[in-house]
């Protein structure tokens, strides 16, 4: 008897969670027609306006806000049918200059970002780059709107449910949860999802739109915040909207062939027991101690962290890396460093950094679970405020923060006394051997790490830098004695 009662129960239990279901389904379509019907149902649309851009990553202070650049002129064009976005932008050196990291520039910087379907490119000047790995945010950027949110919900099943602000109409597109608020009005007034970040983990992406106006008949918000891991990376005041405007994008042929290239580390050798690993953006230095290895620098995410673990045990196959240093927390620079916790090296980074990653590392990482989440470990640390020295064996290395830097607040560099060879991240990048450009690419950075060098009285002869190429001393002189003189004219 109990067992029918239980089997009952259960068929009873599901019966009524799929009436709500379908009920809480049925209760989307009808709160999503309403809200199409209000704000307008559109093909495509441009809307067009400024404002100013944050750099992901980017922080001047650990766990801080993303740095900011100031937006001339911002048009963006999508088409909903054929899944495709044109994104047009200027930007334009802040006033006054801020804090922080992102590439320096001066003047200003045209940006064209495209995504059709699965494909992504950028289009500086007539040339298509592609953008592969970028691919997957900018069609997911198309649902966030507000009328692409609309249609996506109708077509993936959508459910509502009563929530802050109005009804919360969720659905998944892909490997990716969409959630947004549409209000008592039918405007969609925010949009919410999570993208996978090798610092961040699931990262959230909150979307709020505001001061709707009707443009010609359609409903547009007039300012847009996006935010990402908490900080904004774009508030944008929308000035002009056009409804179902042309958009045909033409996948060019490059762009259809482009793959995300296999990681290339590459190494040369700068003294007996250091090694300079290339091969990409970013780089990395081995140093052999007599019975460990140290690594500095783990960029970018799992992959390049593997690739640079497999070269080190290839040169230097009996000794584990014992130490990673980290000479910043910007994401181009820590995507990797959990992979080396998972290793069981300890990490070597100044102390306003702990905090700040043992926070972020506690995010969860279902939709790109990396190597320290397949393998969790837990992290230990070694900590400095302006110096730490690594001494063994007769090799020495000494770590220094490097007082002032404008690119981020505890920014440290590497110096190898006995090899007389520097190792220092983004306040230096040489180009390469017989470049064509007028000489090494230089700014403010340049000169303050010049100055630092001079003042702490070391003794460099070789520039190991974290981008770019490996260059005797003379070149990072020639470099801020260049930028000294340009900023005089």
């Amino acid at each position: 008897m109990g067992r029918k009662l239980s089997l009952s129960f259960a068929l009873y239990f599901g019966l009524l969670l799929g009436l709500c279901f379908s009920a809480s389904a049925q209760d989307a379509k009808s709160v999503l027609q309403s809200a199409s019907k209000a704000m307008g149902d559109v093909k495509s649309i441009q809307y067009s306006g400024s404002g100013h851009v944050g750099a992901l990553g980017q922080a001047f202070t650990p766990g801080g806000a993303w740095p900011i650049n100031d937006i001339k002129s911002y048009t963006r064009t999508i088409d909903y049918g054929s899944k495709s976005a044109k994104e047009e932008m200027t930007l334009v050196e802040p006033t006054p200059i801020r804090n922080g990291g992102g590439g320096p520039f001066a003047g200003e910087q045209k940006q064209v970002n495209l995504v059709s379907g699965q494909s992504a490119w950028n289009q500086p000047g007539n040339a298509a780059q592609p953008a592969v790995a970028a691919a997957e945010e900018r069609q997911l950027q198309i649902w966030l709107t507000p009328h692409g949110f609309l249609k996506a919900a109708m077509e993936n099943n959508a459910t509502a449910k009563k929530g802050k602000g109005g009804t919360v109409v969720s659905f998944s597109e892909g490997k990716f949860k969409l959630d947004g608020t549409i209000d008592s009005q039918g405007m969609v007034t925010r949009t919410e999802t999570w993208l996978p970040n090798p610092v961040l983990g699931d990262m959230p992406v909150e979307t709020d739109y505001s001061g709707y106006k009707d443009f010609n008949g359609v409903k547009f918000p007039t300012t847009i915040v996006q935010k990402q891991g908490g900080s904004p990376v774009l508030n944008l005041t929308v000035t002009d909207v056009r409804a179902n405007p042309d958009l045909a994008l033409t996948v060019p042929d490059n762009v259809k062939a482009a793959r995300i290239p296999p990681v290339n580390v590459t190494n040369q050798k700068l003294a007996d027991g250091v090694w300079f690993l290339a091969g990409g953006t970013h780089n990395s230095v081995l140093v052999e101690f007599p019975n460990y290895a140290v690594m500095v620098e783990s960029p970018l995410n799992d992959a390049r962290a593997a690739g640079v673990l497999a070269e080190a045990r290839k040169l230097i196959p009996e000794k584990p890396i014992k130490y990673l240093i980290n000479t910043h927390d910007h994401f181009d620079h820590a995507g990797g460093v959990r992979y080396f916790v998972a290793e069981g090296a300890t990490l070597i980074t100044q102390e306003m950094n702990k905090g700040f990653y043992e926070q972020a590392w506690k995010a969860p990482r279902t939709l790109d679970p990396d190597h320290l989440a397949q393998s969790p470990k837990k992290a230990t640390f070694v900590t400095f405020k302006d110096k730490y020295v690594l001494s063994d064996g007769g090799r020495e290395l000494d770590i220094y923060r490097l007082p002032g830097d404008i690119h981020n607040v505890v920014m440290s560099m590497v110096y190898l006394p006995k090899e007389k060879i520097l190792i220092e991240a983004d306040d230096f990048t040489p180009p390469p051997p017989n470049a064509p450009s007028a000489g090494p690419r230089s700014h403010a950075g340049t000169v303050l790490l010049y100055q630092d060098l001079q003042q702490m009285k070391l003794d460099v002869a070789t520039i190991a830098p974290l981008h770019g190429f490996v260059v005797p001393f003379s070149e990072l002189q020639k470099a801020a004695s260049t930028e000294v003189s340009s900023a005089s004219k």
